[in-house]
């Protein structure tokens, strides 16, 4: 198993989908938003919640790539705007630990 930050790093999505999450993480409200997608209160930690919504996200990616009839391009996207968010808060909590590193900064591209 990967831990967060190989995890986050690693993510690559085509285009499309990493654009239409990064315009999306503007307009994102963590209370609102993190209850709809997780079916929870945001009540645990930016580390589990981060690996909660990359776990969402990799069976979006399996139902996109094996076109899946029930995989919901929207659904995706949401679950991806989360992830961009959170991820911010992720790295720029890092960054003022003096602890962030030269492959967080890939990950504005997701």
């Amino acid at each position: 198993m990967q831990d967060l930050d190989t995890r986050l790093t690693l993510l690559n999505r085509p285009r499309l989908l990493a654009r239409s999450a990064r315009f999306g993480a503007d307009d994102y409200v963590r209370h609102r938003d993190l209850k709809r997608l997780l079916r929870s209160p945001a009540s645990q930690g930016l580390a589990a919640i981060l690996m909660q919504l990359l776990d969402l996200e990799a069976a979006q990616e399996a139902a996109r790539k094996s076109q899946n009839p029930g995989y919901s391009f929207a659904r995706h996207i949401e679950v991806l705007i989360a992830l961009v968010a959170e991820s911010r808060v992720y790295l720029a909590s890092r960054a003022t630990k003096g602890t962030a590193t030269k492959n967080g900064a890939t990950l504005g591209a997701v």
